[in-house]
């Protein structure tokens, strides 16, 4: 079983910083691309950075030069650094595992954290 927990979400005022984290299940033995998404109310859940087992990253426009994505392999945890935080960045912020291998066997499904909330507001 494949289970992502996040933590470090929060509110914070415009302009500051938060740090997310999100940690998968020890029987996993590798994962091929992590990434963080979210859904702010009303809107449908969007990309925000993905960053893969060779650490090559990709972020949405929208928060480019603002946020970096980092991971360790090892632990097979991922961090998302957001600084210069906007009111537009609040949202649910979900971590994201794909093609993951636990005991030999790769499975390439899309597998989500339970979600941790992220309010920029003054």
């Amino acid at each position: 079983q494949v289970q992502l927990v996040e933590s470090g979400g929060g509110l914070v005022q415009p302009g500051g910083s938060l740090r997310l984290s999100c940690a998968a299940s020890r029987n996993i033995f590798s994962i091929k691309t992590m990434g963080w998404y979210r859904q702010a109310p009303g809107k449908e859940r969007e990309l925000v950075a993905i960053i893969s087992s060779d650490s090559s990253t990709s972020y949405a426009d929208s928060v480019k030069g603002r946020f970096t994505i980092s991971r360790d392999n090892a632990k097979n945890t991922v961090a998302l650094q957001m600084n210069s935080l906007k009111p537009e960045d609040t949202a649910v912020y979900y971590c994201n595992a794909l093609g993951v291998v636990v005991a030999g066997v790769r499975y390439e499904n899309n597998y989500w954290g339970q979600g941790t909330q992220v309010t920029v507001s003054s």
